[in-house]
């Protein structure tokens, strides 16, 4: 791979990893737009794991509070820390659950400009509604074991490329009537252990695979994935405490028909 492909990757991911307009997405466009080659699996969770040390890092004390309260629980206290961790892994069960399913029926199925376009199109469309429907008064502590379930079943359909993650969790957080800020917190946080599961599994093929020189490249990827994230991720939040999810709105709608028309031999 050459850098310039290594770091339109990286840019790409750590631009659109906590945006709601879908990394997978795009990642999958890059080589279809550009003629490379397909990265493959191995880099595409290298940027992730780059955008997950921006995570950790930007939400670095909801991380300390759930550690907090997960030694607490050991002497049977139980805090808002405690719970908090406790609701992103029952969130996080469904998305494991049909990641095996989807990994095992239709591992590569998925990824084409069809499917992108459409998931882009119709989940943008989702995410319009439950912002401009959702109520706007409950944040991450007022969360319950029912909106866990909900919030991790809608992240299950993240698998289609171009649903987003980011994108239909915070829709289904808003639905729920978080604020806007809180439902991409909470979606955020969620990012943690579904990023870290993949990275792991992908981290041991690399390890195995022994290439050093793709080895060089993932952690370039990743590098270049965590210093774009970080900055995303503190516009993204600045944003939303004073505004609506409608630019991302506009771009999925106007990006997802731009696919469908290359797609289906409209243009081009």
């Amino acid at each position: 791979m050459s850098v310039l492909h290594i770091v339109v990757l990286a840019l790409v991911q750590g631009l659109t990893e906590f945006l709601p307009i879908s990394s997978s997405g795009h990642l999958i466009l890059v080589p279809a737009l550009t003629g490379w080659p397909d990265q493959g699996l191995i880099i595409d969770v290298a940027v992730h794991v780059g955008t997950l040390g921006a995570v950790a890092v930007y939400f670095w004390r909801d991380l300390w509070t759930m550690v907090l309260g997960l030694l607490r629980l050991a002497t049977g206290r139980v805090d808002a820390g405690a719970r908090l961790a406790g609701y992103l892994v029952i969130a996080t069960v469904p998305v494991i659950i049909a990641g095996f399913a989807v990994n095992y029926y239709a591992a590569d199925a998925l990824r084409s400009v069809t499917v992108i376009a459409w998931a882009t199109l119709v989940f943008g469309i989702v995410l319009y509604v439950a912002d401009r429907t959702g109520m706007t008064v409950r944040h991450v502590e007022h969360l319950g074991v029912g909106d866990a379930v909900i919030i991790g079943c809608a992240q299950a359909l993240a698998l289609i490329p171009g649903t987003s993650r980011s994108g239909i969790t915070m829709s289904a957080a808003r639905l729920l009537g978080m604020e806007r800020s809180e439902a991409a917190r909470f979606s955020m946080l969620l990012s943690i252990p579904a990023i870290l599961g993949a990275g792991t599994l992908k981290g041991l093929d690399l390890y195995r695979l022994g290439d050093v020189e793709l080895t060089s490249a993932a952690v370039l990827a990743a590098g270049l994935a965590f210093v774009a994230a970080w900055a995303t991720i503190f516009a993204l939040m600045a944003w939303l405490r004073r505004a609506t999810f409608t630019p991302f709105v506009v771009y999925r709608v106007f990006l997802g028909g731009a696919l469908l028309a290359v797609a289906y031999g409209w243009i081009g």
